[in-house]
């Protein structure tokens, strides 16, 4: 093969290879990466519904056959579980819907992180953008199809004449949070499959059992005492100060400042790998 046609390595990543670079220099380099980012804005935007469109494109209802879907395993596990466990399904039926809607986009979420470099390998490899964009476009296309989704809620909430209140504002600084930490965490599992092709594979296992022990089918108050302990599970504490507030419920202050605590470990963990590797991605892909 002629190595005239051999992919070449982005020109601006070298630098960044140099081993004399101090660590002060690569959080610099990543600082200007997150600060293009912020200014291609409208290009996150558009790439994230270019991939909405792609990924239904030939499809009567697009992303709504996944709002129907969870429509269906809404309706379904929500007179099961109201029968088995003898809840009352106007209490339970809510509940099961915004937490099936929230953990969606948080798996999705979670799930396209893992590819979030390798996806865009081509993207990477011959045009020169930020690496934190392909980051930003994981995350809006998640916040899309959760636009969707939401409107299961909106039905359920509707039809049974159930509505959080005024605490429901409680859940706009809690989703703001989520942004950030989606950001940080597509950097990081993007960045750390992009080298470890074997890692995907366990997340994945790793959200099958979270979505189990997370309080997302049954409700946090049925452990009874043992309650306290679901503040130790970050999926738990970080879907509860969303959650919460959309029922009428302000999470408890241990809550929240279980979710602060893994959201400021998530963030700096992104920050100190982006910094260290950003230069390898490229070369990983």
């Amino acid at each position: 093969m002629d190595s005239a046609s051999l992919p070449r390595p982005r020109t601006d990543v070298v630098l960044d290879l140099m081993p004399e670079m101090t660590l002060a220099a690569r959080q610099r380099m990543a600082l200007h990466d997150l600060r293009d980012c912020s200014r291609l804005w409208r290009l996150s935007w558009t790439l994230a519904w270019l991939d909405i469109k792609l990924r239904y494109r030939g499809s009567t209802l697009g992303p709504f056959w996944l709002t129907l879907s969870t429509a269906a395993m809404v309706g379904a596990l929500g007179v099961l579980n109201s029968v088995l466990f003898s809840m009352d399904i106007h209490d339970y039926l809510p509940f099961l819907a915004l937490s099936l809607v929230l953990w969606g986009f948080i798996g999705s979420l979670v799930q396209d992180a893992c590819v979030c470099f390798t996806s865009a390998e081509g993207m990477i490899r011959s045009v020169r953008l930020p690496f934190s964009l392909y980051a930003a476009r994981i995350v809006l296309r998640n916040l899309l199809v959760l636009a969707h989704n939401v409107v299961v809620v909106l039905v359920v909430y509707l039809a049974l004449n159930t509505w959080p209140g005024f605490k429901a504002i409680l859940a706009v600084p809690a989703f703001a949070l989520w942004l950030v930490v989606g950001l940080a965490l597509a950097v990081l599992l993007g960045a750390f499959c992009a080298r470890f092709r074997d890692i995907p594979p366990i997340v994945g296992s790793i959200m099958q059992m979270a979505f189990f022990v997370s309080g997302v089918i049954y409700k946090p108050s049925q452990l009874g005492v043992h309650e306290w302990l679901l503040d130790l599970n970050p999926f738990f504490s970080i879907l509860e100060i969303v959650r919460g507030p959309l029922m009428g419920v302000v999470p408890s202050p241990l809550t929240y400042a279980s979710a602060l605590l893994y959201s400021l470990v998530i963030c700096v963990a992104a920050w100190l790998m982006f910094a260290r590797v950003r230069g390898r991605i490229a070369f990983w892909i």
